[in-house]
């Protein structure tokens, strides 16, 4: 006998987040017929729908399946009763950054809107504080120089002991994470290490091989390639300007290899955000519902980027709100480093440790 522990709650939170009528599901099982990426064996997300129309939340926040889903809509397309099994599954991802959040009122506050002039003064406020205990809270005089406005020694210690205790928060709810995981399948003995079960994954990792296995829009591989190296880029030419930095050969030449680099980044993180935004304003048919989640995470990289290059050019050509920039520039740092682990940027973490538990557990 099976004992169904309905959480009311959680179903209301989930049908707001979906937009889906979760009750219209008739459990014909198209989905996971049409799904290329489903297991042989216990196919999502069929047995998702039935789980989300009951309001089972244990079930589903710690189930390996929502994030072998990589959201192409193939199941959103073909179903019958336009239940939207696509949404429904990233609703429920977008649920897990505020259930395994740490601490819990940053996640709450990342994914409602009416948060957001929090989320926003929480930078401002500390940032502002850097400055002030730096003794640099005005605009300096004469040519524009970053490093008269944020020390270095101060920029790079600030940030850098933010984004460890961002990776030391992160792990603490990955942990969580993987403890569910392990629920889901009480018989679960770990084959290997974590580290292995990560090597054997790497070739979906570096070529989001399994975007291609979807039939529906090829351009989303595209998209998500572009924004993956781009960022890693980025952050490749953000740790050699902090070496530059600590060795006083910074700032970088315009035509400095790396700053050509971090250009060229810039440039593949645009179109592939572009595509992004662009699939998801002209073709809802297929790209399904667009949560504030889902929004939040691409207006915040796109600003990231397009005002890191603005204030390149503001400081090449000595503009007078060039400082003013780099301040909302820092912001969007921010929002995209410091706050990964709660906006849906967090999927970067959750569903690469997903798929190492279901590699070592055998979940194909």
């Amino acid at each position: 006998m099976i004992n169904i522990q309905p959480d009311i709650k959680f179903k209301k939170q989930l049908k707001e987040v979906s937009k889906s009528s979760l009750n219209e599901c008739m459990q014909c099982g198209t989905c996971s017929v049409v799904c290329s990426l489903a297991p042989e064996e216990k196919p999502f997300p069929r047995k998702e729908m039935i789980w989300a129309g009951w309001g089972m939340k244990d079930k589903l926040i710690g189930n390996t399946d929502i994030w072998l889903c990589h959201q192409c809509g193939d199941c959103s397309t073909y179903c019958p009763r336009g239940v939207k099994p696509a949404d429904v599954f990233s609703a429920v991802r977008e649920i897990s950054y505020q259930h395994y959040a740490k601490p819990k009122f940053l996640g709450k506050i990342l994914n409602n809107p009416k948060w957001l002039p929090i989320a926003i003064l929480i930078p401002i406020i500390i940032i502002s504080t850097i400055l002030y205990l730096a003794g640099t809270l005005q605009i300096p005089e004469g040519p524009v120089n970053y490093s008269k406005f944020f020390p270095h020694v101060w920029l790079n210690s600030s940030f850098t002991f933010l984004s460890f205790l961002t990776i030391a928060l992160g792990i603490a709810g990955l942990r969580n994470f993987w403890k569910d995981l392990r629920l889901q399948y009480p018989d679960f003995k770990p084959s290997g290490s974590f580290i292995k079960h990560l090597f054997s994954i790497r070739k979906e990792i570096i070529l989001h091989s399994n975007f291609s296995k979807c039939s529906n829009k090829k351009s989303r591989k595209i998209a998500h390639l572009l924004v993956f190296y781009g960022f890693i880029l980025l952050l490749f030419v953000t740790a050699f300007a902090i070496y530059a930095a600590i060795v006083h050969k910074y700032p970088l030449a315009i035509t400095n290899p790396f700053k050509i680099l971090g250009n060229v980044a810039a440039m593949m993180l645009l179109i592939g955000l572009g595509i992004m935004i662009m699939n998801r304003i002209f073709d809802r048919k297929d790209f399904g519902n667009s949560t504030y989640a889902d929004w939040l995470f691409l207006i915040s990289m796109f600003l990231l980027t397009i005002s890191g290059v603005v204030v390149q050019a503001a400081r090449f050509l000595d503009w007078g709100i060039a400082y003013h920039l780099y301040f909302f520039h820092l912001i969007c740092v921010w929002f995209i480093i410091i706050y990964l682990p709660y906006t849906k940027f967090g999927h970067l973490l959750y569903r690469v440790v997903a798929m190492v538990f279901a590699a070592s557990a055998g979940r194909k």
